[in-house]
């Protein structure tokens, strides 16, 4: 099952120039951010959304917001449940979220969903074969983030290397690049960046367990880490208010 957004057609053709990408976009800051680094860089947005059977639908709510801010090109949204898999807090309403714990990237926390980013990626390089796109970008982090292994940039390099063998475009020697523009950034730095390219932060959601009204916990993981670099960047959260 998919929904797929497109822009009104007779917006013209695209100049020789344009370059086409799939942009991974969740809703959330980083993938906003990551999306926009891609639009300024000149790419054509073609952004791909996955409702995953999470806990919400406030970020798919958010995504399809921020692609309109962005003027994607197309919005494609697919459903893939991996509700039905299980083994996360994100997924399965029998693992409580944590709250209030300490952040470690060297502890892989409940909130990890299993091969998450592989799935995702997966995903985007079937429909960039498709467009004939080379490029996909994705708001992974490594440095300000909860100790994923599928945001580190070894996971990239080999997925870029997967993809070489395993696409007919790879094999005909067109490699697929994947872009990971925030993958050294801190939380701060990737706010910095995001505000001097003009981008809209209340659009986003980032808590991974909104209340009944969708406002943000404020203890998760993904709230505090997000908080913590509006706070360094000496900017205020749009969802939250004045720093200070």
């Amino acid at each position: 099952m998919s929904n797929d957004i497109s822009r009104a057609p007779g917006s013209g053709l695209r100049e020789s120039t344009t370059r086409d990408a799939v942009v991974l976009l969740s809703g959330g800051l980083d993938s906003y951010t990551a999306a926009a680094v891609a639009k300024r860089d000149g790419f054509r947005l073609f952004a791909l959304s996955i409702n995953y059977g999470q806990r919400h639908a406030q970020e798919l709510e958010a995504a399809r917001a921020v692609a309109v801010s962005l003027g994607v090109e197309r919005h494609l949204e697919l459903a893939l449940d991996l509700s039905r898999i299980g083994g996360s807090a994100l997924t399965s309403t029998s693992i409580e979220v944590p709250k209030d714990q300490p952040i470690d990237p060297a502890v892989i926390p409940t909130t990890y969903v299993p091969a998450r980013n592989t799935i995702f990626l997966s995903l985007a390089l079937g429909w960039a074969e498709v467009l004939g796109a080379s490029d996909i970008f994705i708001g992974v982090n490594a440095v300000d983030y909860s100790g994923y292994p599928d945001c580190r940039p070894e996971f990239i390099r080999a997925f870029e290397q997967l993809a070489r063998l395993a696409t007919r475009a790879g094999v005909e020697g067109r490699p697929l690049a994947i872009h990971t523009p925030l993958i050294t950034l801190s939380k701060a730095a990737i706010v910095r960046l995001g505000l001097s390219l003009g981008l809209d932060y209340g659009l986003t959601h980032s808590c991974y367990d909104p209340g009944p009204n969708g406002r943000a916990c404020g203890r998760c993981d993904s709230c505090r880490l997000r908080a913590a670099g509006f706070a360094e960047a000496g900017a205020p959260d749009p969802l939250i208010g004045p720093v200070g």
